[in-house]
């Protein structure tokens, strides 16, 4: 490998060997650059700094997503309404994208309290189609804005 490597870099000098590479690669085509588009940006006031979902040719990745009420714009008392929001705004995300949950193929799901696990088990197998995608559960000590859950997640066509 390094020796094609060396042999390619003396064919189209040093300073080419990047493009080079990446466009072997496939990942230097205009269509790569170009093939990134924000969805579920009605969720999130358009000076946030991130973009809800961002589809990328047949992968949607989905950043973590909070259970902000919709009306408010808070985060709610009860942290059932917390997080039927935060499954409902993963949803929202999935349709912008073109897809469902049936798409999902990963999902992480952050938690302040792991013994709102139960709960949140629940309400997931109920909106989340079999077969089940990967997923990881991590008990943390905390989230922004004072959030308890926080779902992200990458779907597929």
């Amino acid at each position: 490998m390094a020796a094609a490597v060396g042999r390619i870099s003396m064919l189209v000098g040093v300073e080419n060997l990047r493009a080079v590479t990446l466009a072997l690669l496939g990942l230097a085509t205009p269509a790569f650059a170009a093939d990134r588009v924000a969805v579920g940006t009605q969720l999130v006031s358009p000076d946030t700094g991130y973009s809800p979902g961002v589809a990328s040719g047949d992968t949607l990745y989905v950043s973590g997503l909070q259970g902000i009420d919709p009306k408010s714009h808070a985060i709610p008392a009860e942290f059932s309404k917390e997080l039927r929001f935060c499954m409902d705004r993963l949803l929202i995300t999935l349709k912008d994208g073109g897809m469902s949950e049936k798409n999902i193929v990963s999902v992480t799901i952050y938690v302040t309290d792991i013994s709102n696990f139960h709960e949140v088990d629940g309400l997931y197998k109920s909106m989340i189609s079999r077969p089940y995608p990967a997923r990881t559960v991590v008990g943390v000590k905390s989230l922004s804005v004072g959030a308890r859950i926080e779902i992200s997640a990458i779907a597929r066509r």
